[in-house]
């Protein structure tokens, strides 16, 4: 079991909840205490909830609602369902959260790399070094530098700030591929992947000041294209930012290397609804789309 539903990647994720294993459908949920009060809820790992038997997810959620308020799912793209097995297992919310931006490697690069991203990679590429980590634990020093840069410039809070510990160990979890890129003596980039059966997951990316300047990022995705197209079939490049996604400019820079798009969607079960609608009333919740509603906006 690799990438995003692997116990090593919950693990990394025990700051958030403590791991529950659902073992019919061979994944991981993280059980949270509700703040302020005495009840618990779960989610799924952050970013995307990946199960290795999807057809048996509705038995392990039965079992979690006897101890449970609720449950919230962001799912994988790649899965093996449909709304109508995802309606099946969680009953009160399924609805397209995020359109991820996907590429089929069976199309030559050539065909589906946009003529902006192809030039702008060959000149990075005439700059930086692109390579693949070889032992990528020993890079966290690094990378936790480069990440610091990336959420001081665009302002990352919360559960997306992630900590040297969960690092740490997403750094050794199975399916872990790093690329970096260097000028001269300095890394001035770095792009983490997942792969997990047939799909190699964009997991996160950082760039230093000079990489920007660089331009780094194109040769970082132009590097992982080419050693991922022998490897698997698909590549995940996760969504844009934000809910107006189509307009962001990081959607433009990864419409840029895709072949299409898959649907992400937010799924969400109450066990127990007299619990919940208590703990929305508490919070004076009662107008908020968000789900759960007594939770602030925890998945962007």
């Amino acid at each position: 079991m690799k990438g995003y539903a692997s116990p090593e990647y919950a693990e990394s994720l025990s700051e958030l909840g403590v791991p529950r294993r659902l073992h019919r459908s061979q994944t991981h949920v993280l059980e949270r205490h509700i703040p302020d009060s005495p009840y618990y809820d779960a989610m799924g790992c952050y970013p995307l909830f990946a199960c290795e038997d999807w057809s048996r997810l509705d038995e392990d959620i039965q079992d979690l609602g006897k101890q449970l308020v609720s449950l919230t799912v962001v799912t994988d793209p790649f899965g093996n369902y449909d709304p109508p097995l995802l309606e099946q297992c969680f009953g009160d919310l399924v609805v397209p959260f995020k359109e991820h931006f996907v590429t089929d490697l069976r199309v030559a690069a050539g065909q589906f790399i946009s003529k902006h991203h192809r030039y702008y990679a060959r000149r990075a590429s005439t700059k930086v070094n692109v390579e693949k980590c070889r032992e990528p634990e020993l890079f966290l020093d690094v990378w936790l530098s480069l990440y610091g840069n990336l959420i001081q410039k665009h302002g990352l809070e919360g559960i997306q700030t992630f900590s040297r510990r969960a690092f740490a160990q997403q750094l050794t979890a199975p399916g872990i591929v790093v690329f970096r890129a260097t000028y001269g003596e300095y890394v001035v980039g770095a792009h983490l992947w997942f792969v997990r059966g047939d799909v190699a997951y964009s997991h996160l990316a950082a760039s230093s000041p000079l990489g920007y300047d660089l331009m780094v990022s194109y040769a970082l995705y132009q590097a992982a294209i080419e050693y991922f197209s022998p490897r698997v079939r698909w590549l995940d490049l996760g969504s844009g930012a934000g809910m107006r996604e189509d307009s962001s400019g990081l959607s433009r820079f990864k419409r840029g290397w895709s072949t299409g798009r898959r649907t992400a969607y937010l799924c969400g079960k109450i066990f127990d609804r007299e619990k919940y609608e208590d703990l929305v009333s508490s919070r004076d919740k009662r107008e908020s789309s968000y789900f759960p509603a007594y939770r602030d906006r925890e998945l962007g």
